[in-house]
């Protein structure tokens, strides 16, 4: 501390001889002019004296006599008064000089007074300066301590990370066990189907052998037919069993060539359900136009399969504006959406709460699509403003941000739960992110847009996206490798998988949904409707948990439910402006839709 307060002494003393330069530069030449005034005043003063001197010398030879010594005396006298004269205005100029003088000593003491003030200043400024400097040490030596807090919080943020990395290894573990068990009971229960089929198989042959001898015995026996009466038969319409061939047997009047055992048996050979059945019995004109309402109003109440949600159970305001996605939990009555409010909103429709559970921020731009992973623990949403977000349901907290992205992100899904992500975006690029570095591992260049992907699997072997240039595409990520692509008649909207992952659907900028056979990767079916408008380049459709239903929404405010088969089944109202996406839930007849105008509405089939 005594060298820094030596060095700022000679600092000042340094100052202040640059000062006192400075200023006496502006009157050294007045300072020297004076000196030598007094030096020549000195000088007249000891020539006076002299003169002085040789006058009373003169004097003195004059009263002794002598008339050369009176013209010396004139001369003299002469030369006396012209000094005394000099000595006069040297007087006068001594007289101006002196007040010069006393107006620069009034200067001197202003300046002095002014460097005392400063002189003051500085000695404030100088306490305070030390005053900074202590604080700037208790800052450092705070530093220092928030340093090794922020290490030992980094220390124990990667510790955390690390259990949450065995805890989700552990939950995955955990997930694909429960995948097992659950395929291994499915095939227990497909056994046990198998077996409880082949019984009633033999049931059924003994049955028929038993009326056939029955017969036989009463073909034998003629006398005892009168006596045999008839058996009163179910009326047409009687509701005995769900079986396509009691129910067409009914409504046509029998079939006379084959009973119910055995049509049933057919279908089931060839792989025909009950509206597949139903649909062949039409082509071959066994079933007439009479009774096509009476099919029609069957279907709408679920006798020939799951009943249609035509109900409103639900209607709030889901945001702010418009409302661009939607999508069931896959283990919750809960529904989520997302908006060009920039906010991502959890829904319990269990409790018929039009207050959203959970509001999920972050986003600095419009939400594009929402995305549950298969456990209802995890959230993905793609946005505007070129990112993903991964917030968790249970405290509505964001994990993950993933930018890298060069345009807006459309879609994305779960790859390889819950360890990777795929993003597809308007940058005509596929991402794969891995959640655990949070950093992007490969990027796909597809050349087009994507509007929408879809896994065929949790392990995302296989990426679908659909894209701006009318291209359905295949990627691999197993094998790098790119399978053929699909062409479409127009850029698509939105793709869909059925549960078996065999059948896609993809909504088509021509007002068109195409049903895709993926085992052939051929287009099978084409759904379409002069009502139906596709609203907008980002569309939803979904398949119904069954995979036997369509649902997409139109640009006239309708939802639009198509069978597989090809029959429109339900016209949904509701909206009055365009529906921009729909999701069926996947734990009950329930189907959920959003559209321009920030509605959401839940409709049910009870």
């Amino acid at each position: 501390m005594s060298t820094e307060e030596h060095v700022w002494r000679a600092h000042v003393v340094r100052r202040l001889r640059e000062r006192n330069r400075k200023e006496c530069d502006n009157f050294k030449e007045i300072i020297e002019q004076n000196n030598r005034l007094i030096d020549h005043v000195a000088q007249l003063k000891a020539d006076n004296l002299k003169l002085s001197v040789e006058n009373e010398q003169l004097r003195s030879a004059v009263s002794t006599g002598g008339t050369g010594s009176n013209v010396a005396i004139a001369t003299l006298e002469k030369k006396l008064l012209a000094q005394q004269e000099e000595l006069t205005e040297l007087h006068k100029r001594k007289g101006e000089n002196s007040q010069l003088i006393v107006d620069l000593n009034l200067k001197v003491e202003q300046q002095r007074t002014i460097i005392a003030e400063k002189e003051h200043s500085l000695a404030d400024q100088q306490t305070n300066n030390n005053r900074l400097r202590a604080e700037v040490q208790l800052l450092h030596s705070s530093l220092e301590e928030l340093k090794k807090l922020n290490n030992t919080m980094l220390d124990e943020h990667t510790a955390l990370q690390l259990a949450f990395s065995s805890l989700e290894d552990k939950l995955r573990g955990v997930q694909d066990e429960n995948r097992c068990l659950l395929d291994r009971l499915m095939r227990y229960k497909s056994k046990d189907a198998d077996k409880l089929n082949e019984e009633n198989e033999s049931i059924i042959r003994k049955r028929s052998a038993k009326l056939k001898r029955d017969l036989e015995d009463a073909v034998r026996e003629p006398s005892s037919s009168s006596n045999i009466s008839p058996t009163p038969g179910p009326t047409p319409m009687q509701r005995t069993s769900t079986s396509p061939a009691q129910f067409v047997g009914g409504i046509i009047g029998g079939d006379d060539d084959f009973d119910e055992a055995t049509i049933n048996g057919a279908m089931e050979a060839i792989g025909l359900d009950d509206n597949e059945y139903i649909s062949a019995r039409f082509t071959a004109g066994e079933v007439t136009e009479n009774t096509r309402a009476s099919i029609d109003a069957l279907k709408s109440t679920g006798y020939l399969g799951q009943a249609n949600p035509t109900k409103i159970l639900m209607k709030f305001e889901a945001h702010e504006n418009e409302s661009h996605a939607v999508r069931w939990s896959p283990v919750e009555r809960m529904v989520a959406t997302g908006g060009a409010d920039r906010k991502v909103k959890l829904w319990d429709i269990g409790k018929n709460s039009t207050e959203p559970r959970a509001v999920l921020s972050g986003s600095s731009a419009g939400i594009n699509s929402v995305d549950f992973d298969s456990t209802g623990a995890y959230i993905l949403g793609t946005s505007n403003d070129y990112g993903a977000r991964v917030w968790t349901v249970m405290d509505n907290r964001l994990r993950h941000t993933l930018t890298g992205h060069s345009g807006k992100v459309m879609a994305a899904k779960y790859v390889h739960e819950p360890i990777k992500v795929v993003t597809g975006s308007h940058d005509r690029t596929l991402k794969i992110w891995d959640l655990r570095s949070i950093a992007c591992i490969e990027t796909k260049f597809a050349g087009s847009s994507c509007n929408d992907l879809v896994t065929t699997d949790s392990l995302g072997s296989t990426i679908i996206s659909g894209h701006y240039d009318k291209k359905i595409r295949f990627w691999d990520i197993r094998t790098e490798k790119q399978a053929d692509d699909v062409l479409m008649p127009a850029k698509i909207t939105s793709l869909d998988l059925s549960k078996d992952c065999n059948y896609l659907i993809c909504s088509v900028r021509d007002d068109t949904i195409k049903l895709l056979d993926l085992r052939k990767n051929q287009v099978i079916s084409t759904f379409t409707n002069e009502h139906f408008k596709i609203s907008c380049d980002f569309a939803r459709a979904s398949f119904n948990p069954s995979g036997l239903k369509i649902a997409c929404g139109s640009a006239d405010g309708a939802i639009y439910i198509w069978n597989v088969n090809g029959f429109l089944e339900a016209t949904l109202k509701g909206h009055s402006t365009a529906v921009n996406a729909v999701s069926w839930s996947p734990n009950n007849n329930m189907l959920a839709s959003v559209g321009k105008h920030k509605r959401c509405i839940i409709y049910s089939d009870s």
